[in-house]
């Protein structure tokens, strides 16, 4: 009798790659008579510490199987554009996966196949083969609903959003302004917009598809989503919230000793320290770093920072390859003048153990949807500063429907000023509209926790995803 097996088909980037895993372990940790196995694919591109992380779920679940795809070359005249590598690779490996995906069958039943939603490509090649196909959809259910209700949007309108000039009506989502739109669908010509509209469409053919939230979480979006509001043309798949899905305990960068700030935490008032962190991408220019120092400076509250290398400019590239130091792109005399109230890191800092320290009150967040989940199970309250993708989308989430985050103000090229800086976080710390999301991201910590336990949200929504794949 064959075993039964499922396979996971991430993005390589970490931030999909970590979530993706925690499927693996959840199907595991449930049904352990299912096999996991993880296809790889080369990224050529940037995707974090990935290569650590593996090989340390391999050694501490060997139940869940890595399958490294072979790496073939990419055409000379292929685009570097993110988004096209992101798509457009997995299209190249179409031939490697079907192969692959025989080869697996010829020994074990595939239950199923997920597929996160960068490669969609590969859904033409698990549906020749008639294997029930599901797509992970990395983000939250407001997020869903605005990716699944996209083609109905482009049938509807004939402009981009980026001419659109006004508020957007998603079903289960607040209104918002065209202009919060990713970069990458904001023009209706480009590749990357058809990339993702054509996404959309076969997701909406996808045996049900799966979101990194929980029902509590999210409730108006989740209910539009059951009630099929979002493709309001054709059925709607089953969609399942299974989230929060969070690293477990694999770190996924190089910290083998408890890193310095974790000390510095522990000598901290309870609540007291604002962390701010802004994700792998999030890098800020020079002038815009000294602003956020001058603000927090000026706030009098105790911070936890961490600064990447900044942008450069031409004239700077040269030297841009140099291991830069903080005194050199901070305010003269900050480091000296906060050091009994603030410290800061450069390029990386453990943000799941900073964010579960007990001296952690508010988080200075670019809003991507990992970073605000772990946020909402630690209940500390955010500060919504997004800076690309989906991320001004994910603050109207976070400030308008969930109520965790504050807003922060910022000019129309996204630069944020020393006196929005310091007043923002003096709110989020001690003031009234801060205390309404301290109380409300304490409230949703706890949901949170219960969403995964038995009977939890999470958990049953879980169980009715994975029943036809045990049911002989």
């Amino acid at each position: 009798m064959k075993s039964s097996t499922v396979i996971l088909y991430p993005s390589p980037g970490i931030g999909h790659l970590v979530s993706m895993v925690e499927i693996g372990k959840l199907i595991h940790t449930h049904h352990p008579s299912l096999s996991v196995v993880i296809l790889i694919i080369p990224a050529h591109y940037e995707t974090g510490s990935t290569g650590k992380y593996i090989n340390t779920v391999s050694t501490t679940t060997p139940s869940i199987t890595f399958h490294h795809l072979p790496a073939i070359p990419l055409p000379p005249d292929f685009s570097s554009d993110f988004e096209d590598l992101a798509f457009g690779i997995p299209e190249l490996y179409n031939p490697v996966l079907h192969d692959t995906l025989v080869t697996i069958s010829q020994t074990s039943t595939i239950k199923a196949v997920i597929l996160d939603f960068y490669v969609d490509a590969a859904f033409q090649v698990t549906k020749s083969l008639s294997l029930p196909t599901y797509y992970f959809y990395t983000s939250g259910a407001s997020g869903l609903c605005g990716f699944l209700y996209s083609p109905y949007a482009h049938k509807t309108t004939c402009k981009s959003y980026k001419d659109v000039n006004d508020f957007l009506d998603i079903p289960g989502v607040p209104r918002m302004h065209s202009s919060y739109m990713p970069t990458a669908v904001s023009d209706r010509e480009s590749n990357s917009y058809k990339y993702f509209l054509k996404s959309a469409l076969n997701m909406a053919k996808s045996s049900g598809v799966i979101a990194n939230s929980f029902f509590e979480l999210e409730e108006r979006a989740a209910r539009t989503l059951r009630d099929g509001k979002c493709i309001p043309e054709g059925p709607t798949p089953p969609t399942y919230l299974i989230g929060p899905l969070l690293a477990s305990g694999e770190q996924v960068d190089d910290d083998d000793d408890e890193h310095e700030c974790l000390k510095w935490l522990k000598t901290q008032p309870s609540k007291s320290v604002v962390f701010l962190c802004f994700g792998s991408m999030g890098v800020f220019k020079k002038q815009q770093l000294k602003e956020i120092a001058f603000g927090l400076e000026r706030s009098g509250k105790r911070f936890l920072w961490v600064v990447r290398n900044p942008m450069i400019t031409d004239c700077e590239k040269e030297s841009s390859l140099k291991e830069f130091e903080l005194e050199d792109v901070l305010p003269e005399g900050f480091l000296t003048r906060t050091r009994s109230k603030g410290m800061v890191v450069k390029n990386w800092a453990p943000q799941p153990a900073i964010l579960g320290h007990e001296s952690v009150g508010g988080f200075v967040s670019h809003c991507g949807w990992n970073s605000a989940l772990e946020a909402v199970v630690c209940g500390v309250p955010i500060v919504a500063w997004p800076l690309y993708a989906e991320q001004k989308m994910n603050r109207v989430y976070l400030v308008e429907e969930i109520k965790v985050a504050l807003w922060l103000e910022m000019s129309a090229d996204g630069f944020v000023s020393a006196d929005a800086v310091e007043e923002t976080v003096k709110q989020l710390m001690d003031g009234e509209e801060g205390r309404a999301v301290r109380e409300r991201v304490s409230e949703m910590s706890g949901r949170a926790k219960a969403a995964v336990e038995d009977g939890g949200s999470s958990r049953v929504d879980f169980l009715k995803l994975t029943r036809p794949w045990t049911d002989q």
